[in-house]
């Protein structure tokens, strides 16, 4: 049993991020992160914005996520994402660009701003930040 793999896709409205034969995934979801190892019962979650990380053969992926669905069943997960990308195609700059204007959206805190808005989008960038390796 140690040689079974799960497949692991990750689709967002614009593309197919990742789909490929993996040893075990582990995903942000909306209570907590959760652990996808090969036989796991059929579940479907709600993902929540952080990092996922797929691991083959000791090998592992980041990826920043902004919600969306998990669905697990018969070795394979497939991830509905809002958005998603690899740690190797974050755009370290604009991250921080949008970092940056999210706080001071939250300093400001003018009677136009919306707070849970800039709040959502200063989650997003930090965790975009941390999976390319750039906090």
């Amino acid at each position: 049993m140690a040689d079974k793999n799960i497949t692991v896709e990750i689709v967002t409205p614009e593309r197919v991020v990742f789909s490929e034969q993996v040893d075990f995934v582990v995903v942000p979801g909306i209570e907590g992160y959760l652990g996808v190892l090969p036989m796991h019962a059929p579940i479907v979650s709600g993902l929540n914005i952080g990092i996922l990380k797929v691991i083959t053969g000791g090998k592992e992926t980041k990826l920043a996520t902004s919600g969306g669905f998990m669905e697990v069943n018969n070795d394979k997960v497939v991830i509905l994402a809002e958005t998603a990308e690899r740690s190797d195609e974050i755009d370290v700059s604009r991250a921080k660009a949008a970092r940056e204007r999210a706080e001071q959206r939250l300093a400001s805190r003018t009677h136009d701003v919306d707070v849970a808005r800039a709040e959502m989008a200063l989650r997003r960038a930090l965790i975009r930040l941390k999976a390319s390796g750039n906090e």
